[in-house]
């Protein structure tokens, strides 16, 4: 095997390395196409063992206090806050976020996350009384935790917090196109005291990999992040276990801006939520909905926003948006901004040209559509790149049937007078809604409507998917 500067030399099962036995993936840097790493390919003989392992530890671990478990979380958080720089680097170079980004988001919410978590531990009802019942939420086994490339650590970090802390193990398939900081993960949970075989990772794709840990008859539960099409499949292969399946899926989130809204930082905000990480983002607002009056008003403001959105190098400090995950997804994108022009949408920013003295790298202009068509692909479908469409309205009701008007449910924005705003965020068919670019809290409830998926994640609701409820009568 060539050494790579970030190669992985084996899956991680019971706190060993263990050799893969089917060849190696690369791992490429959109940015240069340079690869910069290998993994292995694994197999369902892989995921066998993995799984094994699991089990194998799962008495012993489930048996412990949630005050011992919630300890070794804020252990696991502080070790990988040690090493956030190696981390933040590493998702740069796998996926192109850029560094600034990698630092704060990519590092920082897990971080939150896992504190999160861990302070739920002693207030939490894992026994109640109800009439002459003894209720007990008790760990649901095995679980096998597929993630996406876009937030590698963060993905993973919103499953195995609360799994651990429920008293769970379990078997995980980070994407193969962002894989390094999974051993990352791995070590530095074995250093904060997971025991071997409580936490195992099996890399490979999701074609072998992910269909060998969604079908495992030994695995309890499966926890899945990505495409809507990836988790319709998922769902199918696990029916056949008749095991649990959490799903966070795609979004097509709209940021509703109303007619009393403070315009300018409504449109900066929205814009920020449609380009953030290139516009990788499930909780995107890539819809910008405007009184149909007032368009040109929006538009003008979101273009000289967007003049400060740098496309460069993800290394650069100065650089916003960096370079899509490949170059295959790089092409996707300019495929909807291609079928945008076509279909009739008005250009006002970007376009489907590489990015001037970008000859190189999976870049893409980030591009905002006016008059775009509510019903149209650029406005239905998900693009996940840094593509804004600008969608006029003539009055309230239009405005939350076109934010309702899509097959996806997960986030949308409201801006305007607080307690007009917080009425129309009432009637979106969506799991999280921002009013007035309300902060992020990391103890709500995050997870979809429709083909968003369905479960949560974060907070009470996030630990309560990883435990079974068992009544006891008396």
């Amino acid at each position: 095997m060539t050494t790579y500067p970030h190669t992985v030399t084996g899956h991680w099962i019971g706190d060993e390395t263990v050799a893969g036995s089917a060849g190696t993936l690369a791992v490429v840097n959109p940015a240069t196409g340079d690869v910069v790493a290998e993994t292995p390919a694994g197999t369902t003989a892989d995921v066998d063992r993995a799984v094994a392992a699991a089990r194998a530890a799962f008495p012993a671990w489930s048996t412990t206090t949630p005050g011992h478990r919630a300890e070794i979380l804020r252990r696991l958080g502080a070790g990988l806050a040690a090493r956030s720089e190696e981390i933040a680097s590493a998702i740069t170079a796998e996926m192109g976020s850029p560094i600034t980004m990698s630092r704060t988001a990519q590092v920082g919410f897990p971080a939150a996350v896992i504190d999160s978590f861990a302070g739920l531990a002693d207030g939490f009802a894992w026994t109640e009384e109800i009439g002459n019942s003894l209720v007990v939420r008790e760990p649901i086994g095995v679980v096998g935790a597929i993630t996406p490339w876009n937030f590698p650590l963060q993905q993973i970090v919103s499953k195995l917090a609360p799994a651990l802390l429920a008293g769970n193990t379990m078997v995980f398939k980070p994407s193969e196109n962002a894989p390094l900081t999974a051993r990352i993960l791995a070590e530095v949970a074995a250093e904060a005291g997971v025991p071997a075989g409580v936490f195992n990772v099996v890399y490979g794709t999701g074609a072998v990999v992910g269909e060998a840990i969604s079908a495992h008859p030994d695995i309890d539960m499966i926890s899945f992040t990505g495409s809507t099409r990836a988790g319709q499949r998922i769902a199918a292969v696990a029916s056949a276990t008749v095991k649990r399946v959490a799903l966070e899926l795609g979004g097509k989130g709209a940021n509703i801006i109303l007619d009393d809204a403070d315009l300018p930082k409504a449109v900066t905000t929205g814009l920020a939520m449609a380009f953030s990480n290139g516009g990788q983002v499930c909780g995107a607002w890539p819809r910008m909905l405007v009184p149909a009056a007032r368009q040109d008003e929006v538009v003008a403001l979101a273009v000289e926003a967007a003049r400060q959105y740098t496309v460069g190098d993800p290394t650069d400090e100065a650089t916003r948006v960096g370079p899509m995950a490949s170059e295959a997804h790089r092409r996707k994108v300019v495929g909807y901004i291609e079928r945008g022009i076509a279909d009739g949408a008005r250009l006002v920013f970007g376009g489907p040209d590489r990015p001037a003295e970008l000859t190189d790298g999976a870049y893409v202009q980030p591009t905002i559509f006016a008059d775009v068509d509510p019903t149209s692909a650029i406005a239905q479908e998900e693009i996940f790149g840094p593509v804004l469409t600008i969608i006029p309205y003539a009055d309230e009701e239009e405005a939350v049937s076109i934010a309702n008007g899509t097959s996806y449910g997960l986030t949308s924005g409201v801006f305007g007078a607080p307690e007009h705003a917080l009425a129309v965020a009432r009637r979106l068919r969506v799991g999280q809604v921002d009013v007035n670019a309300g902060r992020w809290n990391p103890l709500a409830p995050f997870g979809g409507y429709k083909q968003s998926g369905n479960g949560r994640e974060f907070g009470r609701m996030g630990l309560e998917e990883f435990l079974e409820t068992k009544s006891i009568q008396r």
